[in-house]
């Protein structure tokens, strides 16, 4: 049985794999497809708190490393966001509209996440990561509900977002005693596997569908 500081190692840097390879997939994705693939809420929680845990309240050792490389990822996810996304609503929303809204939710998730490190005397970022990561994981499904199809998402993307989570999830459960981030760890399962399940649907039903059209 591993000590549990290497057990817990060997977790991060799972962690840190899965997610990295779930950003990369999101940011082929969106190439491919011409659209972003996180949504702008989870985005801006997501690049707020990779920079304050990078700089402000820097982690130590190989965290550090894993969060300027999310930071690196999420500032070319947010440059699809803004180029993609603004062409997706541009028949409603002026485009300095568009970056004035992006710049508000940005600014109020960094304030957001700072305030909630200092509450909780947390300045590590546990609880505002896990609870952004279970509200990234309930957006998703709205994002897939709103799009009505699988553009920018796969169930590739889905299934390393969920090992990943899940990794951290597990190396916290084991070493941490939170009811809150256990509640939202299993909170982003169940929102993970759903989906991974309704994206799989929807990608089988279009595949069924293209197969039916070319006969």
């Amino acid at each position: 049985m591993f000590p549990q500081s290497i057990l817990f190692f060997v977790l991060q840097i799972g962690t840190g794999l899965f997610w990295t390879v779930a950003y990369i997939l999101i940011i082929r994705r969106g190439f491919k497809d011409k659209t972003y693939g996180i949504p702008m809420v989870a985005l801006c929680a997501n690049i707020s708190w990779e920079f304050i845990f990078s700089f402000v309240y820097p982690h130590e050792g190989i965290q550090l490393i894993i969060n300027m490389l999310w930071l690196f990822l999420d500032m070319i996810i947010m440059l699809q966001f803004l180029w993609f996304g603004w062409k997706s609503c541009q028949r409603y929303m002026p485009l300095k509209y568009f970056y004035i809204t992006f710049l508000i939710v940005l600014m109020l998730s960094a304030s957001m996440i700072i305030t909630v490190s200092i509450e909780f005397n947390d300045l590590q970022g546990k609880y505002s990561a896990f609870g952004q990561n279970f509200m990234m994981s309930a957006l998703f499904i709205v994002l897939l509900f709103k799009r009505g199809n699988a553009s920018g998402q796969s169930v590739y993307i889905g299934i390393f977002k969920m090992l990943g989570s899940l990794l951290a999830a597990i190396g916290f459960c084991l070493y941490f005693e939170s009811s809150l981030i256990n509640l939202f760890s299993i909170g982003t399962l169940f929102f993970d596997l759903v989906y991974i399940a309704l994206l799989y649907n929807m990608v089988y039903k279009d595949k069924v569908k293209s197969s039916f059209m070319l006969r």
